[in-house]
Parts: C-alpha cells; structure tokens; sequence
C-alpha cells in the first residue's frame, strides 16, 4: 500500500513489531525542483542509504509491517516538526538546495508531512504493536567536517523514555558492536516523530542508527534484518 508521502509494507498484527524509516527513499515527485547536482540525491542527504532494505527484509516475517517515508528527506524531512525551517531545508551538509528556497511551504508541508504523521497515527492506534522500531541510518563522516570520527557501528536514540535503549544495548554489544548512547545524534534534539507519536502515547519503542557503511549492500542489509528482527522481540517481551 502506497500514498504519495508514505508506503506500508507488511501486513500490520496487533503486538507485532512496526518499523518506522521516515528516510527510506531518495524519491522526488516529477513536478519538484531540488536544483542540486543529481549524484548527490544517492547522499545521506537525500535518503537514510541502507534503511528501506533492512525494513523490507523485516517485513517478509509475518507479524512485522514497516512504514516509510515515500520522498526524500530534501523534499520533506518527517523526522522534523513543522516549525522547524529543517522540515524543508534550504541547505544540507554544507550543500544548498535551491529549489527549496523561497517556496510556499504550507503547501509543501501540507503535502507530504501531515498526510504521513496522520497515517502513522492511525496506523498506531488502529494496530498497536508490541514495539516500534524507528529506524534511521549515518554517513562515516560528514562533508561539513571531514575529518570527523564516528567509530560507533550504530547508536541508541530516545527522549525521555530509554526503556528500549537499555535493553538493547548489551543485545547489540553482545554481537560485537561499538554502540553509541545517544550518539552520533540525541533523542532529546532529533525526537519528532518519537515524542509525537510513541513517547506522548506511553508506546514501546527502539529508536536506532546504523552506521551505513554496514548496510550499504544486500548483504549487510540481511544481517542487521536478521539481527534486529532477535532484537526487537526480546525487547519487546523485556518491556511488556
């Protein structure tokens, strides 16, 4: 199932595991104008690279539906409130983005951010699962700062509610990965989507970034399907 802003895919079950990638696509709709260099909308400006193959693979295992951001985040960003100028941004990663300047942004909010945070919402209350999993991806370093050193495998995200961090954790670390608390982002800063629609409702979720040099590829893709499919279920069955 697909709408312009959001696509669904899985069958949704009462208690099962909901994945939630706001970033999954570098789709820009044929009537918008980002006016930036092509090679760049495959960027981790343009799309969480990695996320929607993890989701996707999930989704085959019944019990596990994933929700998806349908344009890219230089289109509209979900992962930010309305008010925020980075919902439509002007510039990203020391890039700018002309054709985000000087557009009506109502319009464009309208659009895309309302229709995929109403869908999410009734999705949530129609079919509450057990856990979300609100998933998102990072590039090794960025342009701005190239020197930059992020030697997290992947990091744990929440605002107030870090029940499904703490769990995960040593799940994560059991496999060998350096995790991040709180890093190479915070959830107290990058919340949007938690705070509105699982924090705010007292819901159960995992708010994780994979570092996207792991996930670059089907392989790696497979894996961390793999892995976060154990994951999210002992998670799950350890807050419930």
């Amino acid at each position: 199932m697909s709408e312009e802003a959001w696509r669904l895919v899985g069958t949704p079950r009462f208690g099962g595991i909901l994945i939630v990638a706001d970033h999954a696509t570098n789709r820009v709709p044929d009537d918008i104008a980002l006016g930036i260099d092509p090679a760049l909308m495959g960027d981790h400006i343009a799309v969480d690279i990695g996320v929607a193959g993890i989701a996707e693979k999930m989704s085959e295992r019944e019990g596990t539906a994933a929700f998806l951001g349908n344009v890219s985040r230089l289109v509209c960003d979900t992962n930010r409130r309305e008010d925020d100028p980075a919902a439509i941004p002007e510039a990203s990663d020391g890039r700018e983005i002309p054709g985000n300047i000087g557009i009506d942004r109502k319009a464009r909010l309208a659009r895309f951010h309302r229709p995929f945070h109403d869908a999410l919402s009734k999705l949530l209350d129609d079919t509450p699962p057990a856990l979300t999993l609100i998933l998102h991806s990072y590039t090794t370093a960025l342009a701005v700062d190239p020197q930059s050193h992020r030697p997290w495998h992947c990091g744990l995200l929440y605002d107030e509610d870090d029940r499904g961090a703490r769990l995960a954790q040593p799940l994560l670390e059991a496999d060998g990965f350096i995790v991040g608390d709180q890093l190479p982002y915070s959830g107290k800063i990058y919340n949007a989507t938690i705070s509105r629609h699982v924090e705010s409702e007292g819901r159960p979720y995992l708010y994780l970034e994979i570092r996207q040099d792991l996930i670059e590829d089907d392989t790696g893709q497979r894996e961390w399907a793999e892995r976060l499919h154990r994951i999210c279920n002992q998670v799950a069955l350890g807050i419930g």
